[in-house]
């Protein structure tokens, strides 16, 4: 423990005066941090796991106090929908995907043929991870997971993704410091946790080891393979762009309720145009962004009642509600990452990079 301590000495009182949970303590508590890689080492021998492996996960360990902060100051972004698709389904992303889908034109049929899974789907997935692998992790994974088990918020769930990855670092030969990802332990272009990966993980490449984080075709393979376990269904849509009546019920916005899509036309949902919907024997949710709608509604309001005292002024009229049909597909991406901004600008993203 000698370098782990002339590692962290260093960190330890920016921790102090940045993390109220560590301040009350004290001290950094030495022989808790021992304790725990006694116990992650007790684990891993337990498992199977490799003495090299092991050795080179605990024997210079550290602690990295601004994976903790990371942790503990997590915002939730409250972008509109309409805002964060800008963001998202940008033409620079557009544009590098469409480039993307040229230079793996084979791969990409190759994992449609296997897994099910369209090109501009995957292309899709991988803009909106990692920007078709351009954002690079920085974490050396093994010290990220010792510090949030220390850390101890989510102890067990952090403990089992560095066992499942001192596991994958064995099973593909690898040495399990060089594995990088992000503060939260996703690693590769597809952002997998070790978890995921040691279920869903495929050679892509056929060269006998899943490296999701150099090898683009494992990336592929087990992006698309984890789809294909969720149900995807290449034949069916991810979301429809349709409007609605003014008066819509608010409280069927937000995906829970599924109708036929003959119950949706009889509530008044049609394509932007103002056709029909497909008649399709199939149910579907309805996604809209609520929060904008109600600041909206709130605006109108107040221009009506001033157009009420104002016989000059013109009460605003009822607007259309712009809102997505959604489809199982979309609650499939759901199941990858739970946000439904992130399933629509996936849908939307795959659309632009179609075929």
């Amino acid at each position: 423990m000698i370098k782990f301590t002339r590692i962290c000495e260093t960190f330890l009182l920016g921790c102090f005066l940045a993390l109220p949970s560590f301040a009350d303590r004290g001290v950094f508590d030495f022989e808790r941090w021992d304790t725990m890689l006694n116990d992650i080492r007790a684990q891993a021998v337990a498992q199977n796991i490799s003495n090299s492996t092991i050795d080179d996960t605990l024997k210079d360990s550290c602690f990295i106090p601004r994976i903790v902060k990371s942790d503990k100051n997590q915002k939730e972004f409250t972008l509109t929908l309409d805002r964060y698709l800008d963001m998202t389904v940008s033409n620079e992303r557009i544009n590098n995907g469409k480039h993307k889908r040229s230079q793996y034109k084979t791969l990409l049929h190759n994992v449609e043929e296997k897994f099910g899974v369209q090109p501009n789907v995957i292309l899709a997935f991988w803009g909106m991870e990692s920007n078709y692998g351009k954002i690079k992790s920085r974490h050396q994974l093994t010290n990220a997971f010792l510090t949030l088990i220390y850390e101890g918020r989510r102890a067990e769930f952090f403990s089992k993704q560095l066992l499942a990855l001192m596991k994958i670092a064995d099973k593909n030969k690898l040495k399990v410091t060089n594995i990088h990802g992000s503060w939260a332990g996703a690693m590769g272009h597809f952002q997998f946790i070790p978890t995921t990966l040691t279920q869903y993980g495929m050679d892509g490449n056929y060269d006998g080891r899943i490296d999701i984080i150099n090898s683009i075709g494992d990336a592929m393979y087990s992006a698309a393979n984890y789809l294909n376990k969720l149900g995807w269904n290449k034949n069916e849509k991810i979301v429809r762009r349709v409007i609605l009546p003014g008066d819509f019920d608010r409280t069927l916005l937000n995906g829970d309720v599924k109708k036929t899509l003959s119950e949706w036309t009889d509530l008044g949902v049609t394509n932007p145009d103002g056709t029909p919907i497909p008649n399709a024997d199939m149910v579907a949710g309805l996604v809209a962004d609520t929060k904008e709608i109600a600041r909206q509604d709130l605006s109108r309001q107040s221009i009506t009642v001033a157009a009420e005292s104002d016989s000059d002024l013109e009460i605003a009229p009822t607007p259309v509600i712009t809102a997505y049909l959604t489809y199982p597909n979309f609650y499939r991406i759901k199941k990858w990452n739970n946000s439904s901004w992130y399933a629509i600008a996936i849908a939307e993203l795959a659309d632009k990079l179609k075929m």
